[in-house]
Formats: C-alpha cells, structure tokens, sequence
C-alpha cells in the first residue's frame, strides 16, 4: 500500500476531531473527538514506523503504545470530571462551566458533598 493513504486518512480523521472539539458543546462529545485526534496521531505513527525503518526500529509502535495508555488515562479523568459536573449542574454542557474562581456556588458545593 502506497504510505501517503494513511498520511491523508489520519489527516482527514484529525481533522474531523478538530472541528468536533471547537463546534460540541456536549463534554461527552469534546472527549469522543479528542479520542479521535488521538487514533489520528496513532496511525501516523505507525505508518511512519512501517515506511521509515531505518532510523529506529518501531519506535512509532512504542509511541503508539503511549498514546494509547495516555488516551485511556485522558477517559478515566475526563469521565470523571464530566460525572462530577453533571451531579453539580444537571447539564454537561461545555459553555455552561464557569471558568473563574468566584463563580461557583456554595449551595451547589454543600449540596454536593450531602
């Protein structure tokens, strides 16, 4: 197989993971696309390591491999983030988060530790 059809397909997938990060609103949605951006950078890496053997041997495997323990790190946290945010909010809504310090409530918090 010629290794410029990977190169496009992982950029056409990276591409489609940015626009789901800047367009979704859903947190669940925000985690799915960057997942996506993720399984892009994977499959460049592994076809760089099968086109270009001469530098390392399967050092793109290996980074692969990282990213794939990473991404499975970046689901347990977000998810619990995101579970965290809809038992404060009742909504997983990404512009619905306050951002700075002051804005949380306090009635939001108490009830939450109840």
């Amino acid at each position: 197989m010629h290794p410029v059809i990977p190169y496009v397909v992982a950029a056409g997938l990276f591409g489609i993971g940015c626009y789901g990060v800047l367009v979704r609103r859903n947190a669940v949605l925000l985690l799915m696309a960057v997942e996506l951006m993720l399984n892009a950078v994977n499959l460049v890496f592994v076809t760089a390591d099968t086109t270009v053997r001469a530098a390392l041997p399967h050092s793109g495997q290996v980074f692969a491999l990282f990213v794939i323990v990473l991404a499975a790190a970046e689901v347990g946290v977000g998810l619990a983030v995101v579970l965290q945010l809809y038992r404060l909010r009742r909504s997983v809504a990404v512009d619905e988060v306050p951002l700075d310090e002051g804005a949380g409530n306090s009635e939001d918090v108490e009830g939450a530790l109840r």
